[in-house]
This record gives structure tokens, C-alpha cells and sequence, in this order.
């Protein structure tokens, strides 16, 4: 990470601490969730963000176990629901920096339908995947996500369906920003989550990351000696979405991270909708009481 960086982290030290709870630490050991939380914070500081700016939604899982493990607003919600209560939360009041966060199993299973309205929507969400590739609160049974062959508790043979690639299916959507990034990486993962911060339609930024208990078929050094970043790349071009559904189409041997695609000229869900144009109010400021109790309506 950039020295500047360093400093100014270390600047804003208490605006970092306004994220720390006391709660106890549930993740195993070297889980990359914990790297994801850190880079969390660290972009929120960086990019000036207060606890009561921002809205962090989580699904069900080992990820929805960061939802008391960081000081804010928080919802944890229904397993695979989490982008279409996360979108509720940001057409209610888009003054407010909606982040939701689920898993592999959350997204591309029970969830992939609320993914797909999602994207084709450009809800203003940031929208972390974290793809540890297996269901690893219910002890290692394989996801969607999980590559051939590896032998998982749910897969003792090993899996034998091809696993789907989430950043295919994403760039299929015509999606606004598509970014992805590694938990063992955490100052490239800050720089990445800083641009999804930025971006002011449906982020979708997916995290690779191991699961040290579960998965020992794509450990933590299986991804540092596959990833590479696409700034480095020459005459890469992140506005050509070709570009980059040629470039996630290696999920084995060639993983690369960063912002792979992004369309600023899209306008987001609440642009596009007519009855909202040249209102200043949110809907959150139009709610009235309505009196509905017999008794009260005299």
C-alpha cells in the first residue's frame, strides 16, 4: 500500500475505530473474512465514510458473521435474500451508502435470482461476493462455485458438475462496475473496495478467498500463485466489456484482479424512474402515519 495511504489511515485512526466492536471473533484462523473486514474499514475511512452513512447488509453464512462484527447500521437477513433487501434499503434512501455481503453458496444458489434483477436493475448497491468456493458454515458441502474434482464433506467422490464462473454470468447482464479481488491482498482489496464506494450504480466486487477448515483444495497460496493484476496487463481497456469477459474466462491458472470492467454512463435503477424525476425528497421522507386501528379512526 501507498506510504500516503499509510498516513492518512493513520491520520483518521479514530475514524477507523468507529467501526471496532467489542464482539468476539467467531472466524477460524486465517479465514480470509477477517482480511474482507479489514479492507472494509480501511476503504470506508479512506473514502471519508461514517458509521451513520452507510447501511451493511449480510446474508446467511460464515460472511453474515461479520454482521455484529463491525459497528454500524446492520441487517442480517434471509439465506440468498440479501441483494433484494439491500435494494430496498438504497431506493428507500440513497443518501445512505447500501453494502450487502453474502457467499458463493447465498449467490449463485439460493440467491441468484435476486443477483440477476440486481445487476440488470443497477441497484445503487456495493455488492461484496465472498467465494470461498463451498457452504462452509454448514461444514464443507460444495457450492455452485466449487471446482471439479475437489473432494468436499458434501462430495466425498469429488464434484463432478463444472462450477459456474460468477463474473461470466455477471458480464452477461450488462452490468455498471465488476471488479474482483483477493482476501490475502488486503491493501490491492482496499483500493478495489474504494472504487466500488465511488461507483453510484450496482457494484458487484467479487472476493476470492480460502477457507483454511473446509476447502483444502484451493488454499490461500493456491490463489497467490494464480493472481495477477490488471493494471498490469497492457492495453487492457476496462471499458470494453469483451475485454473483460475474455479475461475472467480462466478461473485456474490466470486469476486476475482489479476493476475489470466499469460504464459510467449508465444511470442507475433511480434515475431511470420517471415518477422520481425533479423530487428532491427520498421515500423515506414521504412516509406518513396512517391510522389504521378502528379506535383511532374514531
Amino acid at each position: 500500500m501507498d506510504k500516503n495511504i499509510l498516513q492518512k489511515l493513520a491520520e483518521n485512526s479514530e475514524k477507523y475505530m468507529q467501526f471496532e466492536t467489542d464482539r468476539m471473533i467467531t472466524w477460524c484462523g486465517m479465514c480470509g473474512n477477517f482480511g474482507v473486514q479489514n479492507a472494509l474499514k480501511r476503504a470506508l475511512t479512506l473514502e471519508n465514510i461514517s458509521r451513520n452513512e452507510v447501511l451493511f447488509c449480510y446474508d446467511i453464512g460464515c460472511s453474515g458473521n461479520g454482521s455484529d462484527k463491525i459497528e454500524g447500521y446492520t441487517i442480517h437477513g434471509l439465506h440468498g435474500r440479501v441483494i433484494s433487501l439491500a435494494a430496498g434499503a438504497a431506493i428507500a434512501n440513497s443518501r445512505i451508502k447500501v453494502i450487502a455481503e453474502a457467499g458463493d453458496g447465498a449467490t449463485f444458489s439460493e440467491g441468484v435470482n435476486h443477483l440477476i434483477h440486481g445487476v440488470r436493475n443497477d441497484y445503487p448497491i456495493m455488492f461484496l461476493h465472498h467465494n470461498n468456493q463451498n457452504y462452509g458454515l454448514t461444514t464443507g458441502q460444495a457450492s455452485a462455485c466449487t471446482i471439479k474434482g475437489a473432494k468436499m464433506n458434501g462430495a466425498p467422490y469429488g464434484v463432478y458438475e463444472e462450477p459456474l464462473n460468477p463474473l461470466q454470468i455477471v458480464l452477461s447482464l450488462n452490468p455498471s462496475f465488476v471488479a474482483r479481488c483477493f482476501s490475502g491482498d488486503v491493501p490491492h482489496m482496499t483500493s478495489v473496495f474504494q472504487e466500488a464506494l465511488k461507483h453510484k450504480g450496482f457494484a458487484f466486487v467479487e472476493v476470492l478467498q480460502s477457507c483454511p477448515t473446509y476447502n483444502k483444495e484451493t488454499p490461500e497460496d493456491w490463489y497467490r500463485e494464480r493472481v495477477k493484476f490488471i493494471e498490469d496487463k497492457k492495453d487492457y481497456d476496462v471499458k470494453n466489456i469483451w475485454d473483460a469477459r475474455k479475461i475472467v474466462d480462466d478461473q485456474e491458472k490466470e486469476i486476475y484482479i482489479g476493476v475489470l470492467y466499469r460504464n459510467e454512463e449508465r444511470e442507475n435503477f433511480l434515475k431511470c424512474v420517471q415518477g422520481r424525476k425533479g423530487l428532491e425528497t427520498e421515500l423515506v421522507d414521504e412516509v406518513e402515519r396512517v391510522v389504521i386501528s378502528p379506535a383511532e379512526r374514531g
